[in-house]
């Protein structure tokens, strides 16, 4: 479970990025963080992760605050950012095994893993390669493949379909929604309105910082008295807020 309580962020002291952002990721259900370009999606996924500090309010993960304890709430969650151009020097297996070293995954235990997900998403044929050589859709592969080593919790992933190739693509959505039927946390952001609305239980919609809708699909076309597609509500309501 994700809880983000009264959580603000500006930078430099300007106006705010995030403003009075509350949300309960609960266990058990995928949710899709959405927002035009320049919402704070980004920001308040950083702040969730402990790469940005919080002005104010708290966010915990499986209760476990991400400022007072970041080492501990770390543990407890995968990442995958929007940009994947880290580690670049490094070759596929070298970053697979320095994560699985991080999160002291057994050597026989990580070999399957890696085993596995590399042939899922087809990058068993590039783990010998550098990175900094990989495609865009080939470094998200192995971004996603070095979350999934140690098991987290809770799934934190920013745009993390950009980039893959359908079959991949397919491959990454039946995993969230069994990490999901699990009992677990899926939450991750995208400008995919459509995939959204056929994969997440719930989604949040935020622009300018603020925090617009969240709940289901239904929840939102009732609270708006439409029978629109989630595309169609969605550019509605961010398009004047």
């Amino acid at each position: 479970m994700i809880e983000i309580s009264d959580v603000n962020k500006s930078f430099d002291g300007n106006q705010k990025i995030i403003e009075d952002l509350s949300l309960v990721i609960p266990d058990g259900k995928i949710i899709g963080f959405l927002g035009p370009n320049g919402a704070g999606k980004s920001t308040a996924i950083n702040m969730m992760t402990g790469i940005l500090p919080i002005d104010d309010g708290t966010i915990t993960l499986n209760g476990i605050d991400i400022e007072k304890d970041p080492l501990k709430a770390k543990q407890n969650f995968g990442f995958v950012p929007d940009r994947s151009d880290i580690f670049l020097r490094l070759k596929g297996m070298e970053y697979l095994n320095f994560i699985a070293d991080i999160y002291q995954v057994p050597a026989e235990e990580r070999q399957e893993k890696i085993t596995y997900y590399a042939k899922q998403f087809a990058i068993d044929h590039a783990l010998g390669n550098y990175i900094q050589s990989y495609s865009h859709g080939m470094r998200q592969k192995i971004m996603i493949t070095s979350v999934l080593l140690h098991d987290p919790d809770i799934w934190i992933l920013d745009e993390p379909l950009t980039g893959l190739d359908p079959k991949s693509s397919y491959a990454l959505k039946q995993m969230m929604r069994e990490h999901a039927d699990k009992g677990k946390t899926v939450f991750f952001s995208s400008h995919g309105l459509e995939v959204v609305e056929q994969l997440c239980d719930e989604v949040a919609i935020i622009n300018h910082g603020r925090l617009l809708f969240y709940g289901t699909i239904e929840e939102l076309q009732d609270e708006y008295h439409t029978d629109q597609s989630l595309e169609n509500v969605f550019l509605e309501l961010t398009n004047d807020a």
